[in-house]
């Protein structure tokens, strides 16, 4: 773990309401897949009671060259800021941060279970699966309101095609109240989605990420299904 500045390279809409930051990876920066860090801004034009920091996961692979974030747009200085800010300025980041990384077993398969922002860890993982042809299997169960909520989908949809052992399964909540059409899962995601979709439910290590109303949602299907403690992985988003 370490302190470093970077730099914004760009940035890019990804969903409705959702922003992509891309920053120059400093020399001799390193990290796992699904790792997060924490970023502060330098002496911004404006500032609020929530600080100029925040914690985000990194949700590029390692392979790649840049580190991208991506988070909802609160109205917070700290989102007006990153929001609005020239490319080229600079940030500092500590990091790499967190233990939401692939297990090493490949004997058993890999649920993530995401809720909206939440696909970041899982983003950043199915990227390195599929650039270093990892053995494990990946289920990727994916909840949003809409599809024009849910960032990078069209991205995972196609990595089914790439990587024969990623699976996609995305969900939506509210379709009726989307300008798109939605032929998919519908409804949160649920005991019956799982067994549905998954050869065996207890066999599989699951990861969790999410609001925190929706992890301990999915911490309690979990457990009613019989999961074991040891056999979860988790982290919450609080709409930083």
């Amino acid at each position: 773990m370490a302190t470093c500045d970077t730099r914004l390279t760009r940035r890019e809409l990804v969903a409705e309401g959702t922003m992509a930051f891309y920053f120059a990876k400093p020399p001799g920066f390193r990290h796992l897949a699904g790792q997060s860090l924490t970023m502060t801004l330098i002496d911004p034009p404006q500032t609020d009671d929530e600080g100029d920091s925040r914690t985000f996961t990194i949700a590029a692979a390692p392979h790649e060259t840049d580190l991208m974030i991506a988070t909802r747009m609160r109205d917070t200085a700290f989102k007006r800021v990153l929001k609005s800010m020239p490319v080229g300025t600079v940030v500092r980041i500590d990091g790499p941060n967190g233990v939401m990384v692939l297990h090493d077993d490949a004997t058993r398969p890999a649920v993530f279970l995401a809720g909206g922002i939440g696909i970041t860890p899982f983003l950043s993982i199915a990227r390195h699966a599929a650039h270093d042809q990892l053995p494990h299997r990946l289920y990727l169960f994916y909840s949003n309101r809409r599809p024009e909520d849910a960032a990078f989908v069209e991205e995972l949809q196609k990595m089914e095609q790439v990587n024969s052992k990623f699976r996609l399964i995305a969900t939506m909540a509210e379709p009726d109240k989307s300008s798109h059409s939605w032929s998919g899962e519908t409804g949160f995601i649920r005991p019956d989605m799982l067994q549905r979709h998954l050869p065996d439910v207890k066999t599989p290590i699951y990861y969790f990420a999410g609001p925190p109303a929706m992890t301990m949602a999915m911490q309690t299907m979990l457990e009613d299904i019989g999961v074991s403690a040891d056999a979860m992985r988790s982290e919450e988003f609080y709409g930083y």
